[in-house]
């Protein structure tokens, strides 16, 4: 059986990844490109076992360009292994992130799923919180996301998406100022009095970039209005 051109799952992790690996370096560096590869190679590995797709995503995560992209897709898309991770297998695959684009992809495509179906619990996200690696705090915030957003399967959790957000109210790294305002934003769609109540309730704690950005999202459904004025 063959995976794609010249990629055979006879052969061991490391093997698999390797090729796996040789192919995403030949597709364009765009979205549409690597996800369309993405889309083939899951399509391959659907019969794989879980600790064998586990182990050629770390092995893609080490060595491959775009590999933590690819290896978050293809576990969220790999039925048997997203819905059976263990707390040491999601922050396995959360290690070493260095920048928001890993962080937002392991938080939605990984963490907050797994916390959404009871994988990991509300105390495992509590400590990502508190850690002194903004990755791991700004993952924390994300990982709400999930729990709120249709678009990857939440249908609302206003009690413990406030209590992360709660947590790091005060917390001023840019990066997980964002990422707070994200988190509250994608909320307010689901529960905009609750919201409104944290505003309120933690007003002198928020960073001003928050407070706008979602005030104007309770206000006119926009993180910034005038900027889609300008640009229309």
């Amino acid at each position: 059986m063959e995976l794609g051109e010249g990629v055979d799952l006879g052969g061991s992790s490391k093997q698999i990844a390797k090729q796996i690996a040789v192919q995403l370096d030949q597709v364009p560096p765009d979205t549409p490109s690597i996800r369309a590869l993405r889309k083939r190679i899951s399509r391959q590995l659907i019969a794989i076992d879980r600790n064998t797709l586990l182990r050629v995503a770390h092995e893609l995560i080490r060595y491959a360009r775009f590999g933590r992209f690819v290896a978050y897709e293809l576990v969220k898309h790999h039925d048997r292994t997203v819905s059976s991770m263990t707390r040491a297998e999601v922050e396995k695959l959360g290690h070493g992130m260095r920048n928001w684009g890993e962080v937002d992809t392991f938080s939605c495509y990984i963490a907050g799923p797994a916390w959404r179906m009871g994988l990991i619990t509300e105390t495992v996200i509590q400590g990502w919180a508190r850690s002194r690696d903004w990755c791991w705090r700004r993952a924390a915030l994300v990982s709400t996301v999930p729990l709120n957003a249709a678009a990857h399967g939440g249908k609302g959790d206003t009690k413990r998406t406030l209590a992360i957000c709660g947590i790091l109210a005060h917390d001023r790294h840019d990066m997980v100022v964002k990422a707070m305002s994200w988190a509250l934003r994608t909320l307010a769609m689901r529960d905009a009095k609750a919201v409104r109540r944290f505003l309120a309730d933690h007003q002198g704690e928020l960073g001003a970039r928050v407070i706008r950005e979602v005030n104007n999202k309770l206000r006119t459904g926009l993180k910034n209005p005038k900027k889609r004025r300008t640009s229309a």
